[in-house]
């Protein structure tokens, strides 16, 4: 069976046919010690076709299909066009040979030429990438490493631009940064309580809070300047009198040392650098819940912004996690104790990353494994669809917070929860009657838009509600004319004389009319009986 090479090079799409593959009998070690060697590696595989690329534009496009395992338009046509024909229903006498078995399986489904991607064929590519300026004769060996060098910028720098995690990386360096934030600030802050205490060792049992024990430090300074006349500003500073005034009281029975000026100004300025660094680690975390309602609503809303920062960034990306099944999710930052039981043959850990979730610790002890399961099966439906959807929304990450409520219920109560596919469904519908929503808002503008006319069109509309009135007033006579008709009809029948009214008389003088013949009947009537 023939056996051709696709090599795709910086310059172009080159085809090779190798010869004598049955007598070598597909032996490695044979191929790699005839790649040295031009002579000997030659007489196996010879060049059949070169189509060079017409741009620098073009060979970016091909080898992004390529990598992405896309078989375009220009790579069909050299295959058809240099390769033997397949016969529709008869097995193929040739295979091609290719690096990458994605693109070999697209060009086996779309093409139907047979490929092939194994270890001989990869030490026979690599041959032909290690000769390949002298396989083709109009290239030349600097050519070829500055159209490789010039490829491989621009095919970085599109990947670096058509980045699928966008600013993943953004929460991952967030997190990370407070992580470390937290402990600086803890060592920093117990290095101002041991500095400081050697002026003013009372104070460490007054104030207990780090930030805010560095701040009435910084206040204080000198302990001996401490007065009652300082008492208003220092409780504008710890925010309770009441402390304030023991403040005050402590550093006047102090058994604290006195310190050089040299000494107190550096440690106010340590003390300003922790107040520092606890303002600055604030206004980031407020960046991270804001850039984690952006990325991934749903997640956040969940399980909260840290804890899904740190799922994210222990995963690499927000797409790998969504990849991950919520068994792997579960476990995610207690790797060592799980290859530990594993290779101890042990218990597995039941948690990892989710054990900081509020849901866990709200768990008895005996539910805390059921509730870590329940719990990453939701942290993965948020996560792929916070990765997959095309508009963000925490409508989901709502709804699957409340599925996790319920389960908590359940485990304490015994109340069922609800179905997650109900849970779903109700989701989709609200979505959607926002959306028909915005159409019906939109109109009401537009019908405010149209009740606001200039002069000229309400002009046009009161002829208009005229003529209108005019027609109502014509079937209303209309009207009054066929009922007068019916009653001179009748009585006429009933031998009564009756002058049939103008059209143009009015309502009164009808029902007048009306009268004077019920009078007349009963006059009629008595005479009869007389």
């Amino acid at each position: 069976m023939a056996l051709f090479l696709l090599c795709e090079s910086a310059s172009g799409y080159a085809l090779f046919e190798a010869h004598g593959v049955d007598e070598i009998g597909q032996n490695t070690q044979e191929v790699r010690k005839s790649v040295s060697d031009l002579n000997r590696f030659g007489k196996v595989v010879k060049l059949r076709s070169f189509n060079p690329f017409t741009s620098a534009l073009d060979a970016l496009k091909q080898c992004n299909a390529v990598s992405e395992g896309i078989l375009t338009d220009e790579l069909r046509t050299v295959l058809e066009t240099n390769l033997p024909k397949v016969k529709d229903g008869k097995k193929s006498k040739f295979s091609l040979g290719v690096s990458d078995p994605k693109i070999g399986s697209q060009i086996s489904e779309v093409s139907k030429i047979p490929c092939q991607s194994n270890e001989f064929v990869n030490e026979l590519l690599r041959g032909v990438r290690f000769h390949f300026d002298r396989f083709v004769n109009d290239l030349k060996s600097g050519d070829l490493i500055k159209g490789q060098l010039g490829l491989a910028h621009s095919y970085s720098r599109a990947k670096v631009k058509f980045n699928v995690n966008r600013v993943d990386n953004m929460v991952i360096q967030a997190i990370f940064l407070l992580d470390t934030l937290d402990k600086d600030i803890n060592s920093f802050s117990m290095r101002v309580r041991e500095w400081y205490s050697w002026h003013f060792p009372e104070l460490v049992k007054i104030v207990n809070d780090n930030y805010l024990y560095a701040k009435v430090s910084k206040f204080i300074e000198d302990k001996s300047k401490l007065s009652e006349d300082n008492i208003s500003d220092l409780t504008e500073v710890v925010g309770d009198e009441d402390k304030a005034k023991e403040i005050v009281e402590a550093a006047k029975a102090s058994m604290g040392q006195d310190l050089s000026p040299v000494d107190l100004i550096n440690v106010q300025q340590f003390a300003q650098r922790v107040m520092d660094l606890s303002e600055y680690r604030r206004k980031l975390y407020d960046y991270l819940v804001a850039k984690m309602n952006d990325i991934a609503p749903n997640l956040a809303s969940l399980i909260g912004e840290v804890v899904g920062a740190r799922l994210i960034s222990h995963a690499g990306s927000l797409t790998n996690l969504a990849k991950c099944p919520s068994s792997t999710l579960q476990i995610l930052g207690a790797e060592k104790a799980l290859f530990r039981a594993l290779k101890t043959k042990g218990n597995t850990p039941k948690y990892g990353l989710i054990f900081h979730s509020s849901f866990i610790g709200r768990a008895s002890a005996r539910n805390k494994g059921r509730m870590a399961r329940y719990l990453a099966n939701k942290c993965s439906i948020a996560s792929r669809i916070d990765c997959f959807s095309e508009s963000g929304t925490s409508a989901f990450g709502e709804k699957l917070r409340e599925q996790v409520e319920e389960r908590l219920d359940f485990y304490d109560k015994g109340v069922a929860p609800r179905k997650n596919i109900d849970v779903m469904k109700s989701v989709i519908e609200n979505a959607e009657n926002k959306a028909e929503e915005v159409p019906v808002e939109i109109s009401a503008k537009k019908a405010k838009k149209k009740k606001q006319k200039p002069a000229a069109d309400d002009e046009v509309d009161d002829m208009a509600d005229h003529k209108s009135e005019k027609k109502k007033k014509k079937k209303e006579k209309r009207k009054l004319d066929q009922e007068m008709d019916d009653q001179v009809v009748d009585d006429s029948a009933n031998g009564v004389a009756v002058k049939k009214k103008n059209k143009g008389d009015d309502n009164g003088e009808v029902l007048e009319a009306a009268n004077e013949t019920k009078k007349k009947k009963k006059k009629s009537k008595s005479k009869d009986t007389e």
